[in-house]
């Protein structure tokens, strides 16, 4: 074959310019282009085969070798593929996937790295001119009579093509790397990049560094293998000890026996696992693969809670798995890892266009082959085929979820807090999943007892709500003139800190009232969202307002209790805006307490959400109100001995023991309050 030069097959000089700028915005990612093209050809090669087109030799492996060599600067990829006859390589190289470069101009020379394509057009190959100054490809096809082929191109447009010297079928491409990219020559480098996008190839992947020194390895003889090079056969002979036996008497006894061992070229280890665990079955999946495989891809030391295999071939290829990962704590990131694979190939961490956005917070792999990868990310948004892989992953979490609830309630409540900030979070995010999970949102009361919303109502229905009620007052009327009633509400108390709210927790438990615990963040925004599904429930922090039956009846008389007190602590604080209300409590060991209603919590919540921080709280209603209990003795005092000397310190007192029992003190709070408490033990010593 005589030598050709040409010019390659588009409308631009420009294209490598802006293939090194524009084509991926990590450069290391050609590694991933490169080894898929390999494997490509290795699968064509094999399918040739099953349709008998095509006989495989008898000591053929499929393979993808990467050498490194950093004293030459260059980087080979050798695959035992279909190989290419050069008016195929004049036709998938030089025309640049049938004249994708055109179109890849026209739509992204404007664009910066912030929009990342996936698959750009059939360009892989031209991702090794992010990298390389002159890229080399030796290739010989699989047909009988193939006639090697070399090409090569300098970075320009220009490129040339002739006979080459292969002698086996399959095709090598050498990189010679540019100034900006050696750091790809280095062999620990390489292994990075490699098991960052290939792990999980189809194909075996081997790297090696050139001239490299010969490893060895000692096996037993019996491991032979038919490809092993064998250095020397090395008799061990059997080693034995002296012991003592049941009787005392001494013997000789053979610890170690007699073995026959080779010494052979170290056998190379494989970068990728052909058989990843998403690709198995899950009846063949251990619990133990299950645990190994997240460790080894998530790096991740917690085990998991339990996982979801997904596995689907109709109407779409899709497998996966979907970790639900440990939370120590609250303060731990709720920051997961969802790694997107077509056919095994890495593409990305987190596409949000393709995962539900609430499942970003799990760890795990997709492997979906028919996703449209050749596409911008910002054409994905708009799919709906890739709106349905979403809707699809979402449906499966949901009944896995519900059908561990229904079959393994036991299981369920043990996970329930560490998945409860993903559950929640996927309600907010997913109007179908809220309504599959709604009913099977677990809610832990304060003691330890773990209750469905319908439960919670149950426990918290009066006698009054449960009875049925007949209305004097006059009902709505809708457009037709039938009548409209509003729903019955019930109130479900909840607590946000077990501690700080412990004084309110103890008085629900001494009279028989119950109250759930929501301390995560994500509770508030929740609770809203359960609030609008269920008409017939309002959530209410414990500290918002007292509840009847903590409270004696008789309420009439403390009006002139209420206006003197309120008179006394304004004086006593400076703080003629204090809200003051007097109550006879049931326990009279309770001196004060402070509520702040839900409407004005929930403002203050919304104001730090959107950091309105300079606004005035008061504007969205009033602030706390302090609670005192007429029946306490220390009350009474202060309402007997308005004028004494020490009713100023009481007042402060018993301000901030009310305040310590809502929220934190602010510092220069907490300052005084210890110096006011040393300063009252001191006047008892007296």
């Amino acid at each position: 074959m005589d030598n050709k030069r040409g010019n390659l097959s588009i409308n631009s000089e420009n294209i490598f310019p802006i293939i090194k700028k524009w084509l991926y915005s990590d450069h290391d990612i050609f590694f991933r282009e490169m080894i898929s093209n390999g494997c490509d050809a290795i699968t064509k090669l094999k399918k040739l085969e099953i349709m008998g087109e095509y006989s495989l030799p008898e000591d053929y492996k499929s393979k993808i070798e990467v050498i490194v060599n950093p004293d030459e600067k260059t980087l080979k990829f050798i695959d035992t593929g279909i190989g290419m006859e050069a008016d195929e390589v004049e036709e998938y190289i030089t025309q640049i996937a049938f004249s994708g470069a055109t179109e890849f101009l026209e739509k992204y020379k404007d664009k910066t790295n912030d929009d990342q394509i996936i698959g750009h057009f059939g360009l892989g190959f031209y991702s090794a001119f992010m990298v390389a100054d002159e890229v080399h490809i030796d290739t010989l096809s699989y047909k009988e009579g193939a006639v090697p082929v070399h090409w090569e191109c300098d970075g320009g447009t220009e490129y040339e093509i002739g006979e080459g010297n292969k002698t086996t079928v399959g095709t090598e491409i050498t990189l010679f790397l540019n100034e900006e990219s050696l750091e790809f020559a280095n062999e620990y480098r390489a292994r990075e990049v490699i098991e960052k996008y290939c792990s999980f190839m189809p194909v075996e992947i081997f790297l090696s560094k050139a001239n490299a020194e010969q490893e060895f390895e000692t096996i037993d003889e019996q491991d032979l293998r038919d490809d092993d090079v064998v250095v020397e056969h090395i008799h061990e002979e059997a080693k034995t000890e002296e012991k003592e036996n049941e009787n005392g008497e001494k013997e000789v006894v053979e610890v170690s026996p007699a073995r026959d061992k080779v010494k052979i070229h170290k056998r190379p280890v494989s970068l990728s696992d052909t058989n990843p665990l998403w690709m198995k079955h899950p009846n063949d999946c251990s619990e133990e693969d299950y645990k190994s495989f997240y460790r080894k891809v998530f790096m991740d030391y917690k085990e998991p809670l339990f996982w979801i295999h997904l596995n689907m071939d109709y109407p779409f290829n899709l497998k996966g798995i979907l970790y639900f990962p440990k939370i120590n704590t609250e303060y731990d990131s709720i920051e997961g890892t969802i790694k997107l694979y077509n056919n095994q190939v890495f593409i990305a961490d987190n596409i949000k266009e393709v995962i539900p956005e609430f499942l970003m917070l799990l760890k795990g792999v997709i492997d979906c082959p028919d996703l449209p990868l050749n596409v911008s990310r910002s054409a994905l948004q708009n799919d709906g085929f890739v709106k349905k892989i979403s809707d699809y992953i979402s449906k499966k979490v949901a009944d896995k979820l519900t059908g561990m609830c229904k079959t393994d309630r036991e299981s369920y409540e043990k996970y329930w807090d560490d998945i409860s900030p993903f559950i929640k979070f996927g309600c907010l995010k997913d109007q179908k999943f809220s309504e599959k999970m709604m009913d099977y949102i677990l809610y832990k009361n304060i003691d330890g007892k773990y209750l469905t919303l319908e439960d919670c109502i149950k426990e918290n229905k009066t006698e009054e709500e449960e009875a049925p009620k007949e209305s004097t007052e006059a009902a709505e009327t809708s457009d037709d003139g039938e009548e409209k009633k509003e729903p019955e509400k019930t109130t479900v108390y909840y607590v946000t800190d077990e501690i700080q709210q412990s004084q309110y927790i103890n008085m629900f438990r001494e009279e028989g009232l119950d109250a759930v615990i929501l301390k995560h963040n994500i509770d508030a925004p929740f609770i809203s969202h359960v609030e609008q599904l269920k008409e017939e429930v309002k959530f209410q922090r414990i500290d918002s307002e007292l509840d009847a039956s903590v409270k004696e009846d008789s309420q009439a008389e403390l009006e002139e209790e209420t206006k003197t007190l309120t008179e006394v602590f304004r004086k006593a604080l400076d703080n003629e805006k204090l809200e003051v209300k007097v109550e006879k409590l049931k326990n009279e060991n309770i001196s004060s307490m402070m509520t702040l209603s839900e409407e004005s919590r929930r403002m203050q919540d919304m104001m730090k959400m959107y950091n309105m921080y300079g606004m005035d709280p008061g504007m969205f209603g009033s602030s706390e109100t302090l609670i005192l209990n007429a029946n306490n003795k220390l009350v009474q005092y202060v309402l007997d001995h308005k004028e004494g000397d020490n009713v100023k310190l009481f007042c402060e007192q018993l301000y901030d023991l009310a305040m310590l029992s809502h929220k934190q003190l602010a510092p220069e709070a907490m300052t005084k309050f210890i110096a006011r408490s040393n300063e009252i033990m001191m006047l008892l010593a007296k």
